[in-house]
């Protein structure tokens, strides 16, 4: 194919869509804008209620989710959206100082956060970086399929299945999970998980600790009492049993 013919190729791909969930509209249209550029397609959204109109008449490719929103607030949003059949993904967009907030909006099932103010191109890295882990582009080499017991993770389709049941996982806690399987009994801080699995090197390393909660409340018989995903005191987290 020529150079001509390439261009005419690219031009012809569907672009993804991220729909911009915001009721500042300069925001908004800053965000809108800075997508478009990268070559994105995006919607906007005013308020939760339209937000959920949106999604259920047309499945975006990600989401960018104000929490604080009018009527139907974002953390509300998010719920909903976790519990449909959406599989989005979320990056939320938080205030400097709603910790509680931002914590929530991860146990909920959040991909990725930022707080405000934020810079415009910062979050669309950011919407690259979850839209390729969620293509499956974290998993390089041929599919593999991991084993613990009864735990059975499978890294080409991104199933996990527990005992013979299907388990739902956010495209995070999945890769949170195969990184962890895939360096059995290897300890890793919070940071060399921020860097490895989310990409980050910086952030809030809170992030980390909502999703091994999270992960232990899917796949642990007693999560208080975890025997997977063990906390290794005052350094960080490793997977299964120590290797003497």
């Amino acid at each position: 194919m020529d150079a001509a013919g390439a261009g005419r190729e690219r031009g012809h791909q569907t672009k993804q869509q991220v729909l911009v969930v915001d009721d500042d509209h300069n925001v908004s249209d800053v965000i809108c804008r800075y997508l478009e550029h990268d070559g994105f397609q995006a919607r906007h959204a005013g308020d939760g209620a339209a937000a959920l109109a949106a999604v259920a008449r047309q499945t975006p490719d990600l989401v960018v989710l104000d929490l604080m929103l009018p009527e139907v607030n974002g953390l509300q949003v998010c719920r909903e959206l976790r519990a449909g059949p959406h599989g989005v993904p979320i990056i939320m967009l938080t205030a400097l100082g709603d910790e509680a907030d931002r914590i929530l909006g991860l146990q909920l099932g959040a991909d990725d956060y930022l707080t405000k103010p934020f810079s415009p191109r910062e979050l669309v890295l950011r919407v690259r970086s979850v839209l390729r882990r969620a293509g499956g582009e974290q998993t390089l080499g041929r599919p593999e399929t991991l084993t613990d017991g009864s735990l059975t993770v499978r890294t080409g389709p991104r199933t996990v299945h527990l005992a013979g049941r299907e388990v739902a996982l956010t495209m995070r806690e999945f890769d949170l999970l195969v990184h962890l399987m895939r360096h059995p009994a290897r300890v890793f801080t919070r940071a060399e998980l921020l860097e490895r699995v989310w990409g980050w090197n910086f952030g809030d390393h809170s992030t980390v600790t909502v999703h091994v909660r999270r992960l232990r409340e899917k796949i642990e018989a007693d999560p208080a009492n975890p025997r997977r995903l063990v906390t290794v005191w005052g350094i960080g987290y490793r997977y299964g049993p120590a290797v003497a």
